[in-house]
């Protein structure tokens, strides 16, 4: 007896604590919800139990990532606790429903909260930018949709520059993770697009896309999101937030870029369809001319017909009125002031004749 060592209570449950902590640190515990309740709008209580036990837990609201409600299958994550007044409670850390119905039903509920709230309202949804060259990449860079991802964008275009951001893509860890890249990618803002990845899996392997505080930050990212994650028919909330979906990682990696033998046929087309543009202009381009040419001939050949005979016509004038014909003609040039007296010059054809003006009578 003298060597027992002594608590007070508060001690006791101190050291307890201390040992747990010890002995067992964060621990998951996978059961079915029982007793579901929110105390203040702040504090998550509730049970988890199977078939012949149950533990109490705790947790705050925020915390709190998926709809819960009782009857669902869970896995948590937290470390076993004695509380002041002496009960048993497990500290929850992070909650997620397991199991396919219990999946569908906290899907099914959060997707109608977040659906009502607009956050996959179409009208705010953003296309793949036309000019792409960076992309944001945020996968496991071991998993196999990361390197189907990046062999199809070498193979079809090649020459982006994409920056990864490696985190777990399934299990309790993952959202924060994503949400971390999404933020660091946020932040720096010096890619275009963010590609968040995540090859086929089960309904479990899936639901860390499903997380509530995951989907906002995908609904609220300044950068345009595009998913890729599992197959064409798995749906997750990060799907219907993002501003495209992509039916798997793959499918993603041809959507962010255009097919290079695809291209080269689309230019050969174009380029051929130039040249016979190129070809049919020059060919209405050579007719045209030759009736240009024609045009302007039939214009020069009508001028110089009408130049032909104003000048006929001018030639004749001055012939009518050659002084020398008028002579010829037996007419004479009078030169000289006529009046008595005076001496004038008469010029005939041939002769050239000075008389004295005698007298000047008017004609009648």
């Amino acid at each position: 007896m003298e060597n027992e060592i002594k608590f007070s209570p508060t001690d006791f449950i101190a050291v307890a604590n201390q040992t747990l902590e010890y002995a067992y640190g964060s621990i998951l515990i996978e059961g079915e919800v029982a007793s579901f309740k929110v105390n203040q709008g702040k504090w998550v209580f509730f049970d988890i139990k199977d078939a012949e036990s149950s533990i109490p837990c705790f947790m705050t609201l925020f915390q709190l990532r998926m709809p819960l409600e009782d009857g669902m299958k869970v896995v948590v994550r937290g470390v076993p606790k004695i509380t002041k007044w002496g009960k048993f409670s497990f500290t929850v850390q992070a909650v997620r429903p397991v199991g396919e119905g219990s999946l569908k039903k906290a899907y099914e509920i959060l997707k109608k909260k977040l659906a009502d709230e607009g956050l996959f309202a179409t009208e705010r949804k953003r296309q793949i930018p036309k000019d792409l060259t960076k992309i944001g990449v945020i996968s496991s860079t071991a998993a196999a949709g990361y390197a189907d991802f990046i062999k199809i964008i070498n193979a079809r275009w090649g020459g982006l520059k994409i920056q990864v951001a490696h985190t777990q893509v399934q299990g309790l860890d993952a959202p924060d993770q994503i949400i971390r890249a999404l933020k660091y990618f946020n932040e720096r803002n010096n890619v275009q697009m963010i590609a968040i990845l995540r090859g086929g899996g089960s309904a479990d392997d899936l639901a860390a896309f499903n997380d509530e505080e995951l989907v906002r930050a995908v609904a609220a990212s300044k950068i345009p999101v595009i998913t890729g994650i599992g197959h064409e028919v798995d749906e997750s909330l990060c799907d219907l937030a993002a501003d495209v979906r992509a039916s798997t990682p793959s499918n993603a990696a041809e959507m962010l870029t255009p097919d290079r033998e695809n291209m080269k046929w689309a230019i050969t087309m174009i380029i051929n369809e130039l040249f016979r543009v190129i070809i049919n202009r020059a060919e209405d381009f050579k007719k045209d001319s030759v009736e240009v040419v024609a045009q302007i001939r039939n214009v020069i050949n009508m001028k110089i017909v009408d130049f032909r005979k104003i000048l006929s016509n001018q030639i004749k004038m001055l012939v009518a009125l050659n002084p020398e014909k008028v002579l010829k003609q037996g007419y004479a040039i009078l030169n000289g002031k006529i009046s008595p007296g005076n001496v004038v010059k008469i010029t005939t054809y041939d002769k050239e004749i000075k008389a004295e003006v005698k007298e000047v009578y008017e004609r009648n």
